[in-house]
């Protein structure tokens, strides 16, 4: 990171001071006015924005709590740990970066001077422009969406290890400069830069954290979906499988459990939704749509096309021009 910019972060904060004058605890009063702690958004946002920083506050844990808004936290230098659900323990390194839903819970222990650590505020609705860069509907956007939707999802967190990916690395630099330095007229460029960061984490599945029994699920579901994502056309449950040196009873176990369906349900929600960018995009002939995501049989697939949009493949294309 910029060294002008990490000694802008490195700063005391006046929380902070109080700590290191004696204070014991942070001050629950600058996050929220409710008795169950939860960091409420309309104390750390001005009026209309979509998403700001905080910096992570050092030298007293913070207490157990959930937030009525998307978190998303970078480490910048040093360590954190974080305490999820009361049961799962993430220590965040640098380049780290840690999603959390408007359904979790967390805690975190005491963290030392040099611990630098970066909370994005972001309302739910900034991430419109941000899966609207995402090419076209996809299982891989549609798993990123859930999980930090406001809804019940069946994954509440995302951590990735990012130190080593340049491009990431970059922007999140480029955010939080635009951000401390309270520039204006810069929610467009956040929400497009946010928009590229997750089309750069969703190349690299490989690169979430595998250190933790849940993560490592999250890898190998982030890798079939991406497989999924390619393989649309002639995917099989066994293919990715033994690609993965995994049992095909298990990833449909994990697939179940982390996206709610199983392989040949987001392999025909895939083609489905290829079906109908195809329709949208191109002069394409309906049959010569329904070759080229595999389908061979007409009335299998104008049924199935039926029951996941409520009309026929040549109805949908009318309704789009």
């Amino acid at each position: 990171m910029n060294q002008k910019l990490l000694n802008k972060l490195r700063r005391i904060t006046p929380e902070e001071q109080a700590i290191l004058d004696g204070r014991l605890d942070i001050q629950k009063e600058l996050y929220t006015d409710k008795k169950d702690f939860v960091v409420d958004s309309q104390f750390l946002l001005s009026k209309g924005k979509l998403i700001d920083i905080r910096l992570h506050t050092r030298f007293a844990p913070f207490p157990k709590h959930r937030h009525n808004y998307v978190e998303m936290v970078y480490m910048c230098c040093g360590s954190t740990t974080h305490i999820i659900n009361d049961t799962e323990k993430i220590i965040l390194s640098e380049g780290d970066l840690l999603f959390l839903n408007q359904n979790v819970t967390q805690e975190i222990e005491a963290a030392k001077e040099t611990d630098i650590a970066v909370n994005f505020i972001i309302l739910p609705e900034f991430f419109d422009r941000t899966f609207q860069m995402i090419e076209h509907e996809n299982v891989l956007r549609d798993f990123l969406i859930s999980t930090l939707s406001q809804d019940t999802s069946l994954t509440n967190y995302l951590h990735f290890q990012a130190k080593d990916i340049l491009p990431v690395q970059n922007l999140l630099e480029n955010m939080i400069w635009t951000l401390i330095e309270h520039k204006t007229g810069t929610n467009i460029i956040n929400q497009t830069s946010m928009g590229l960061l997750f089309m750069n984490l969703s190349a690299f599945a490989e690169n979430i954290n595998q250190n933790y029994p849940n993560q490592y699920e999250q890898t190998l579901v982030f890798s079939v979906l991406k497989y999924i994502e390619t393989h649309y056309k002639n995917g099989t449950l066994a293919d990715i499988a033994d690609e993965l040196n995994q049992e095909t009873y298990y990833i449909s176990r994990l697939l179940k459990k982390h996206t709610g369906a199983n392989f040949k349900e987001l392999l025909q929600q895939r083609k489905l939704q290829q079906a109908v960018y195809l329709l949208k995009q191109t002069s394409l002939t309906v049959d010569s749509v329904m070759e080229a995501i595999g389908y061979d049989n007409s009335s299998y697939f104008h049924r199935k096309f039926r029951e996941r949009y409520q009309c026929s493949p040549k109805e949908y294309r009318l309704m789009s021009t």
